[in-house]
């Protein structure tokens, strides 16, 4: 009888522990440990809030996720409708490649669909010549993106993401700015819906500008069908980087992004899936929409001991802001408004801030605005008061 008690018990604990175990397979530590990435990021796709990374400030080659950049600054200073003249140089690029030949021309927008949906690496090259008169002046311009959206450890040599290296540096990224210039791409650009729209596109029919070949390109992105609600994805390969991928997931009002450098080399082309696929299953399990502060957010009142006709006047906040948070986030919200305040003061003047903190970082400063309107006691105030006494 104390033996099958025994075993009762040691088959409860085993039981216990498995449970336990299968809880723990959400958390940060388990996603950390069980990623097969090198480098890894998860990003609030609506802020660009970093909410999870494996050596996210690694600085690594991102191979064709490149393409991204590529296509973004294509799209921001190209005109679809142009005629490209492929170049002696473009033709020459190594696999992948459409085959695109010295001389032929092709109109811009064509050329897109074969960038992102193949990856083409001659494509690639015939877009940055005629985007940047050529490799260098295409180069730079994103480099000046990277610069305008503050990535500090981003480095960009070519258009197709092939490994390079010159006298600045080497082709190269980190995971959280891979993840933030996908953000970029498909929130915040004026050319967002087009970026996406030649994301989505599964299947693509073109010619070139004399109807002499004619090509169809098919979307090699595999994770588009993987997942609900993907936005956009790029994957890549080169020896240097291994297996890369960046993608962006809307579902339920969030979006998440997820950036992956040195994700496995050959024979491992289904890690970065497998990668993928925790890192979104993670975000959408355990951040959810939280209102940060809204018309009931709590503000104080401001006195105005020299103002007239109001001593006191009341403030609001125009931002309500929503993001997505895990129930182990701590949000603070640090109130910078003046108990006293002179005169005059007019509605909607900026009379004090909000400063949000989460986990004891600031994330961002909302102004806090008078809802009053109260001038200075001047000489016809206090004139009118003495004749208001004296009658």
């Amino acid at each position: 009888m104390i033996k099958s008690s025994k075993i009762y018990i040691l088959i409860s604990m085993i039981i216990l522990f498995t449970l336990i175990d299968s809880n723990i397979a959400y958390g940060a530590d388990y996603i950390n440990d069980e990623l097969y990435s090198i480098s890894a990021a998860l990003i609030d796709g609506d802020t660009g809030r970093v909410l999870f990374h494996k050596n996210g400030e690694e600085i690594r080659p991102m191979a064709s996720t490149t393409k991204i950049m590529t296509l973004i600054i294509a799209l921001e200073y190209g005109d679809m409708e142009d005629i490209v003249t492929v170049s002696s140089y473009a033709s020459k690029m190594p696999d992948v490649q459409l085959g695109i030949k010295e001389g032929e021309q092709y109109k811009l927008k064509d050329l897109y669909y074969s960038l992102m949906l193949e990856s083409h690496n001659d494509v690639a090259v015939a877009i940055a010549e005629h985007i940047g008169g050529d490799i260098q002046g295409f180069a730079d311009m994103m480099n000046n993106k990277a610069e305008e959206l503050g990535l500090e450890n981003t480095y960009f040599i070519t258009p197709n993401g092939l490994d390079s290296t010159d006298s600045k540096g080497t082709h190269s990224t980190t995971a959280i700015e891979l993840g933030l210039i996908m953000k970029y791409c498909v929130m915040d650009s004026s050319k967002k819906d087009t970026f996406i729209e030649i994301c989505q596109t599964r299947e693509y029919n073109f010619m070139d500008f004399d109807k002499e070949r004619s090509f169809t390109v098919h979307n090699k992105n595999a994770y588009l069908d993987m997942m609900e609600g993907v936005i956009a994805g790029k994957t890549g390969f080169t020896a240097d980087a291994g297996y890369c991928y960046v993608a962006a997931v809307e579902k339920d009002g969030r979006n998440f992004i997820i950036a992956l450098l040195g994700c496995g080399w050959p024979n491992n082309k289904t890690y970065k899936w497998k990668d993928s696929n925790k890192l979104f299953n993670y975000a959408f399990e355990n951040f959810h929409i939280t209102e940060i502060t809204s018309d009931k957010t709590p503000m104080k009142t401001i006195e105005v001991p020299d103002g007239t006709p109001k001593v006191y006047i009341d403030t609001y906040i125009k931002e309500h802001i929503s993001l997505v948070c895990s129930k182990n986030d701590k949000i603070k919200l640090k109130y910078r408004i003046p108990q006293i305040i002179k005169p005059p003061v007019k509605t909607n003047d900026i009379v004090g801030y909000i400063d949000i903190y989460i986990n004891d970082v600031l994330f961002k400063t909302i102004n806090v605005y008078s809802m009053d309107n109260t001038n200075e006691k001047d000489y016809n105030y206090y004139f009118k008061r003495v004749l208001e006494i004296i009658i």
